[in-house]
């Protein structure tokens, strides 16, 4: 049987400023910061194309009219089955063979809202259909047209259901946006792989930058739960 201790002889031999060089993380950390901000913008940007693209996408799902629900179910099936790095490729080095041309950072907002609005769309579905049809009829019998039953009746109940799922989306969407590294967007990662470039110390780069997205994923998760509390017209 394979012994799975680590033995005290390794760990001594482990130098631990090798695995992680506080010295030269703190002197990396503010040219590592330098692309903090992009990857705000294109979390934020991103999250907001997804948002407004997936509450239409998820409307033209539950549409009677197969010209609407047919197109909306396939673009869903085809992000939701695509991985998002291969969609930035295509956007940023395959759509110069057609004639468009797009910036790094242009690329990356596209490839995020597009693929992400294609979650948001399941997500809004599900919680519009979790509110009871009874609030519907209610509605109609009071008067409201269809329109005005959506955004002022079942938006605001759904909101409350559908608050952690889409902050999921858009904690996955922080995450994910270090793959625009690969398409040169200047964010955290490829500020790190500068430093690396330079030091050849790979492992203490990419640990501070995970040590940046976790407590940034932290406040995010934080604040899912202040608007929870603050959407949760039951207990009030």
């Amino acid at each position: 049987m394979m012994n799975l201790l680590v033995s005290p002889t390794f760990l001594q031999e482990v130098e631990l400023d090798k695995l992680f060089n506080p010295k030269l993380a703190w002197e990396s950390l503010p040219v590592v910061l330098e692309g903090l901000p992009l990857t705000i913008a294109i979390s934020f940007i991103g999250m907001a194309i997804g948002l407004v693209l997936g509450f239409f996408l998820s409307l033209g799902r539950t549409s009677s009219s197969i010209f609407l629900r047919w197109p909306s179910r396939l673009y869903i099936s085809f992000m939701r089955g695509t991985p998002i790095l291969v969609f930035l490729f295509i956007l940023y080095f395959g759509f110069p063979f057609i004639g468009i041309t797009l910036s790094a950072f242009t690329a990356a907002i596209i490839g995020f809202g597009l693929n992400s609005a294609a979650y948001i769309a399941e997500i809004i579905r599900a919680s519009l259909g979790s509110v009871s049809k009874g609030q519907w009829e209610s509605s109609r019998a009071l008067g409201f047209s269809k329109w005005q039953t959506l955004w002022h009746i079942i938006v605001p109940q759904a909101v409350r259901v559908a608050m952690p799922p889409l902050t999921n989306v858009f904690l996955d969407i922080v995450k994910a946006t270090s793959l625009a590294a690969v398409i040169s967007v200047p964010e955290m990662i490829q500020k790190a792989q500068t430093v690396i470039g330079r030091t050849a110390d790979s492992m203490t780069l990419y640990l501070l930058v995970a040590f940046i997205y976790w407590p940034l994923c932290v406040l995010i998760a934080t604040f899912q739960e202040y608007l929870e509390r603050r959407f949760d017209f039951y207990k009030k």
